[in-house]
């Protein structure tokens, strides 16, 4: 059982083990990419969730940008992201974020947000907008979106698809009985449905969600996961390890090996997902442009075998 901390108090970091580290970032290229985003004052959630993958990805110029601002109305107990009252929505991030799609010449963008409970729509028009002025700028990149679950926000679920993304990605994050622990302000089967709903809505898209590991959920939660995750026909599952960013967020209660991570990908495999991503290192994002091609070589397949 995953014990409830108390994020007042400082609990200290375990040791990674050695399948988990990564070097610092120090190419040019990730200097440049970086450069970039403060040029165009954008956010990224790989600078604000202390991606382990930042170097990797910032040296093939692929940045994940978090668009409503730098400041989430929730606060998760997994999250670095800083909670408080978020600034006014930046008019002119849609066209930003458009200007750096096209000097990064990016085959494929992965879009994501803050919570903004504080919005009447949640921040699903600035999603819209933004996807809008990608498609006029760069008509040949393909665009996934990484979105917050839109709770009692009316109409913003349908908004965001009727811009047509090519990837609609939702994170479960966990297991549901440590919802009320590690996401307290979400709803574990408000968030399946909002999957549910993205298929019903226009099953072109394909859908995509993940999971974090190692806070204390049992195989077999997963695994019932997985089942829920398919009963909503969800294309694409990502699975890795949850790494506690300061020592004032929750705790890691165990590092899941890697033969477990595959082990997993095995399981969802046999599900039914069209692309599973398992490993210690995965995150959302992690080599999405690359797995966008694989997602859409596996439909098409699927497809022709069903001829």
């Amino acid at each position: 059982m995953s014990k409830i901390h108390n994020l007042n108090d400082k609990t200290p970091r375990q040791p990674k083990p050695a399948w988990i580290r990564v070097k610092a970032p120090t190419s040019p290229e990730y200097n440049e990419t970086r450069k970039l985003m403060r040029e165009l004052q954008l956010h990224t959630v790989c600078e604000e969730a202390a991606c382990p993958n930042i170097g990797q990805c910032w040296a093939k110029g692929h940045a994940t940008v978090m668009i409503l601002g730098d400041t989430c109305t929730r606060a998760c107990a997994f999250c670095n992201i800083k909670t408080g009252k978020p600034l006014a929505l930046d008019p002119h991030e849609p066209e930003h974020l458009a200007e750096a799609v096209a000097a990064l010449k990016l085959e494929h963008v992965v879009i994501t947000s803050v919570d903004r409970d504080d919005l009447p729509d949640g921040g699903a028009s600035q999603f819209v907008k933004c996807i809008a002025r990608i498609r006029e700028t760069s008509p040949a990149t393909t665009i996934e979106v990484l979105t917050p679950d839109f709770l009692r926000k009316d109409g913003a679920i349908e908004a965001v698809v009727e811009a047509k993304p090519d990837v609609y990605n939702h994170n479960l994050e966990t297991v549901p009985r440590l919802y009320a622990t590690v996401r307290p302000g979400a709803r574990y089967f408000h968030s399946l449905k909002l999957l549910d709903r993205v298929k019903e809505l226009d099953p072109s898209i394909f859908t995509k969600s993940g999971l974090m590991v190692g806070l204390g959920e049992e195989r077999e939660e997963v695994l019932q996961v997985m089942d829920d995750l398919r009963a909503a026909d969800v294309d694409f599952i990502t699975i890795g390890q949850y790494l506690q960013p300061t020592a004032r967020h929750i705790a890691v209660e165990r590092f899941v090996t890697p033969d477990e991570f595959n082990a997993y990908a095995s399981a969802a495999r046999a599900k039914g997902f069209l692309l599973v991503s398992s490993s210690p290192l995965t995150r959302s994002s992690y080599f999405a442009a690359e797995d966008f091609f694989k997602l859409r070589a596996a439909r098409e397949e699927k497809l022709a075998r069903g001829r």
